[in-house]
């Protein structure tokens, strides 16, 4: 029993989470579609949040990772 929860969870997870960014996507494209002008700037928008994503997400790892080793964990792969 207990080896399904995390199998269901991650599904239901996963639904909910591509729901959400299909509807966000459809509505991202609507609003484009009203004006050439502002089909650029959703663009614009859009790389730049994925930009600041990403880097939030480099800097978090590497303050993870610098964390763990002053800690004295080890994170090699066997």
């Amino acid at each position: 029993m207990m080896d399904w929860v995390p199998i269901a969870f991650v599904a239901f997870k996963l639904l909910v989470f591509g729901t959400g960014m299909f509807f966000a996507i459809k509505w991202h494209y609507e609003q484009g579609k009203k004006g050439k002008e502002k089909q650029s700037a959703v663009l614009r928008a859009g790389g730049k949040v994925a930009a600041v994503f990403v880097l939030s997400l480099l800097g978090l790892s590497l303050f993870t990772l610098g964390l763990s080793r002053m800690l004295g964990l080890d994170l090699t792969f066997p």
